[in-house]
């Protein structure tokens, strides 16, 4: 093999490593059947979220998988791979896809994944797309650590309106008297 290329694969490995390693997730799909300008829609749409899809050789991947530490991954990259890198929220690469595959009605299977380091089956990904978007679940903990404020505000509160009840009472009846 030249030089050039093998110094080629290595630069593809080591950007492959240093891209498994800085996202928090990676979608694995099997992308057989598509056309190229199908690919190039899916991957505008997975733009819209900041989410990168690469077709990728097996053998480099394999290599950069080894290299980043995730050697589980390997038994997921068997025959066409692409894989969907997000940086940012982890559900946000198979929501898309999951909405993408929706819409076109075309068949893009999942493989599986790679979240925060750890390996997923193809299930784990589906159940990470149904996932509520990270604002959703902020305000659903934020209206659940409120509710017991709420609660022990309104039973610190009754005393004291009660006490002003009983005492406008009195008043009201001293007035009459």
């Amino acid at each position: 093999m030249p030089r050039a290329r093998k110094e080629q694969k290595a630069e593809q490995v080591e950007l492959l490593t240093e891209k498994l390693k800085r996202a928090k997730v990676a979608v694995l799909t099997d992308y057989r059947g598509l056309t190229v300008s199908q690919i190039q829609d899916l991957r505008a749409k997975l733009r819209t979220g900041d989410v990168e899809y690469r077709v990728i050789k097996n053998t480099l991947a394999r290599r950069a998988a080894e290299a980043a530490g995730v050697p589980g991954l390997q038994k997921e990259l068997e025959g066409p791979v692409a894989i969907a890198f997000g940086y940012d929220d982890l559900a946000t690469p198979a929501k898309l896809i999951n909405e993408w595959v929706r819409t076109s009605r075309l068949k893009l299977d999942v493989k599986g994944g790679l979240v925060e380091g750890r390996v997923f089956s193809p299930d784990q990904v589906k159940q990470l797309a149904d996932l509520p978007s990270r604002e959703v679940l902020l305000a659903q903990l934020l209206g659940t650590l409120q509710s017991p404020v709420g609660q022990l505000v309104a039973i610190m509160q009754t005393p004291h309106q009660q006490l002003l009840g009983v005492l406008n009472a009195y008043k009201t009846k001293l007035e009459a008297a």
